[in-house]
């Protein structure tokens, strides 16, 4: 077996779980906004735990894609094309939760954030479940032929397997995402998290725990048994934190889950990338889905100089935001002056809040609710239902 293939395998796998466990807590908590409180100040808070931190964890998921169309090419035409109808789902998902998020504090009424807090759950429930049908798929198979295509029609992907993997997912990231309230936050909410933890954490961790068995009883062997063990092991000291208080066991407690569980996964379907159900013979493996060796040596030192700076970069991202929120870090509602006024003051002769004393402007002295950029979790405080950190 060849180094390269097998080394960007590994880098693969590191990306999808590193993608798991950043934006997973993410999709939880935009989940959790459909029902866990009703307070309007208690959901900002939620809301805000991730604010920083949301769009950066998603280019892991963007790495992970691109790593997989330049390292394994044919893997990535396999996958995509048999799954087009479910990513479609995921990026129309990712697409409401980005736009929910950035536009949830530019309306002023109650009914509008109801929608953006509908479509923030959506768009977190649909990308969630998507990505994990996908990757249960991609490790126990799809009806592919000779020539790496899907032989059925456009729902040929819907398996029990896929089920299984998208509720996989979607249980992960809620336990997660109620560890990292925990973890995050003060008051009402935190309480609220860990009780949700204690009761439900086992029963949300289930079904990836299913998916995990699953693949270590089609193809595993007797030594990655001890990283099923480790991962129940892991799942069980989480789950004791939360009883007890301490956040931070409880969320390295699903993340060692998560860890052990994806390697026990990969490493069990290793060599084969993207299994054929239909005959062994056309799996694809490591082998023959892999790129060059010299693209995949460009890539290997990319990777090296890159991904240190990300990583340093993100690291700096969660120290800086590292502290507990609570509703006493937001402000309340009041109305800022409009950015555009003073701009046009600016001009000689082209103002009209210059020339007009009962205009925006400087001299008419008035103040308007918010502007364009109310939400984007950079800047002070703005008006109504501003959800950024303050």
């Amino acid at each position: 077996m060849d180094l390269l293939p097998t080394l960007w395998f590994i880098a693969i796998a590191v990306l999808w779980g590193g993608f798991l466990l950043l934006d997973g807590f993410d999709l939880g908590v935009g989940m959790l906004m459909l029902t866990s409180t009703r307070d309007e100040r208690e959901r900002r808070q939620m809301l805000n735990t991730i604010g920083p931190v949301w769009d950066g964890n998603e280019v892991w998921l963007i790495t992970a894609a691109a790593g997989l169309f330049a390292a394994f090419p044919l893997w990535y035409a396999a996958l995509f094309s048999a799954l087009y109808v479910p990513l479609v789902f995921v990026l129309v998902g990712l697409i409401f939760r980005a736009v929910s998020i950035e536009y949830r504090g530019k309306g002023h009424s109650d009914r509008w954030r109801r929608w953006a807090d509908r479509g923030l759950g959506t768009g977190s429930f649909l990308a969630a479940f998507g990505l994990g049908a996908a990757l249960a798929l991609t490790t126990t198979g799809l009806p592919l032929n000779a020539n790496g295509d899907r032989v059925g029609g456009a729902f040929a992907w819907f398996t029990p397997y896929a089920l299984l993997g998208g509720l996989a997912v979607v249980g992960f990231c809620l336990v997660h995402a109620a560890a990292f309230l925990g973890l995050k936050t003060e008051g009402p909410v935190r309480l609220r998290a860990r009780g949700l933890l204690v009761r439900w954490g086992p029963v949300g961790l289930l079904p990836f725990a299913g998916w995990v068995v699953a693949v270590q009883l089609r193809s595993g062997t007797a030594w990655t048994w001890l990283l099923v063990g480790g991962a129940v092991v892991a799942g069980l000291a989480g789950w004791a934190g939360a009883r007890l208080g301490h956040e931070g066991r409880a969320f390295a407690g699903s993340a060692a889950v998560l860890a052990l569980g994806l390697g026990s996964i990969f490493t069990n379907v290793f060599p084969v990338v993207l299994p054929s159900t239909l005959d062994p013979a056309w799996d694809l493996t490591v082998g023959n889905a892999s790129n060059s060796d010299y693209t995949l040596g460009v890539l290997t030192v990319v990777a090296a100089l890159g991904l240190p700076l990300v990583l340093l970069y993100q690291g700096w991202s969660y120290w800086v935001f590292r502290r507990r929120l609570t509703t006493d870090h937001l402000p309340a509602a009041h109305t800022v002056r409009a950015a555009v006024a003073p701009l046009a003051a600016a001009v000689p002769g082209g103002a009209q809040g210059a020339a007009d004393p009962g205009g925006s402007g400087p001299s008419g002295g008035s103040a308007t609710r918010g502007s364009a950029g109310d939400d984007s979790f950079r800047g002070g405080p703005s008006s109504g239902g501003d959800d950024r950190p303050a």
